[in-house]
């Protein structure tokens, strides 16, 4: 994260992972894995700080604006109140600099912090930080724990080096966070980016090999352009306008894993709706009421991993507008399922 071996560095917390049912094949496997931390596209995600002081709150904004303004489908929004938020920020000195990871936020009670701020964030370095956190957030990993990176570390320094000050990290902590190379099913793609806003900058004498990076890493800071790429690829804009989901129509879907299809539902009577997928696909279903010009959470689904299909329930009222999204981790041995309003 920066050329300065003596900064403190984030500590992310580990990893909620989902119990998946045995004798999951390995493909159907790695692709739940690997979606289980990546939000629907088009959510918007709630933030509120705790406390802080308001240069290091303008920091954090900043930071949130900084991925927005690369063009994603992603939101972020500011609430006053902790309880209405996902992501709840906190600036205690004490605690170093983390996140949870993507949708496990979920998972921590509404009055726990998902996110500190350990340190001062209005240098170039506590950018980096927050852009860093954020990353964690939106469900981006430690990119030198990459597994196709090929570092092979000095172990015994590692943990020297982390155990002194300013970190002062427990060896679980060094491990979760820098020696465990993450598994093939936590990360996209084949290559390691040294530059990526998620990589630590490392001193020399930590990194045997590649023997280019014996001398250490310094990624520049900031966002790369590999970065910007990942999170346009996942989180690509999406249309203003979108299909229609017509009552006790089947829609088929055909979707790559990772790939997302949007309706709008319009309902012409109040009553209790179903939404529901079909077929022997791994999905997220999750519905959006829009208020105030706004798409808000109003239900959501998860059948990955499990030999049943998203479905949700809720009443829908006449002349309001609704957004169902669906995303696929794996398409089954078919490769065919589709989506139901009725």
């Amino acid at each position: 994260m920066t050329d300065s071996p003596v900064r403190p560095y984030c500590a992310a917390k580990p990893r909620i992972v989902r119990p998946l049912p045995e004798g999951l094949v390995a493909v159907r496997q790695r692709l739940v894995r690997l979606m289980a931390q990546k939000w629907v596209n088009g959510t918007v995600l709630h933030y509120a700080f705790r406390e802080g002081p308001e240069p290091q709150r303008q920091a954090v904004r900043s930071a949130f604006e900084e991925w927005k303004d690369l063009g994603i489908g992603l939101g972020f929004q500011e609430v006053d109140e902790p309880g209405e938020a996902e992501v709840r920020i906190s600036f205690d000195q004490a605690d170093g600099s983390w996140s949870y990871v993507g949708r496990d936020v979920l998972a921590i009670g509404t009055q726990a912090p998902t996110m500190n701020f350990g340190w001062d964030l209005t240098d170039e370095y506590g950018r980096t930080t927050a852009l860093h956190e954020i990353g964690h957030t939106m469900g981006l990993p430690h990119e030198h724990q990459n597994p196709f990176a090929g570092i092979v570390w000095d172990e015994a320094r590692v943990y020297e080096f982390f155990a002194a000050a300013p970190n002062h990290w427990s060896p679980e902590t060094t491990h979760h966070n820098v020696l465990r190379k993450l598994g093939q099913d936590e990360v996209e793609g084949s290559t390691w980016d040294p530059d990526s806003v998620m990589q630590y900058a490392f001193p020399e004498g930590l990194i045997k090999e590649p023997a280019r990076y014996q001398p250490g890493i310094s990624p520049p800071g900031g966002l790369s352009g590999k970065d910007t790429e990942w999170v346009r690829t996942f989180y690509p804009v999406l249309p203003d306008a979108l299909p229609a989901l017509e009552p006790f129509r089947s829609t088929p879907l055909t979707l790559a894993p990772g790939e997302q299809a949007d309706f709008e539902i319009t309902p012409d009577a109040s009553r209790k709706y179903q939404v529901a997928t079909f077929g022997a696909a791994d999905t997220t279903l999750v519905l959006f009421e829009e208020v105030d010009a706004e798409l808000r959470f109003l239900a959501g689904d998860d059948d990955s991993g499990e030999d049943r299909n998203s479905s949700l329930s809720a009443k829908l009222f006449r002349g309001r507008r609704y957004v169902v999204r669906v995303r696929l981790a794996w398409a089954g041995q078919s490769g065919d399922t589709a989506i139901m309003l009725w």
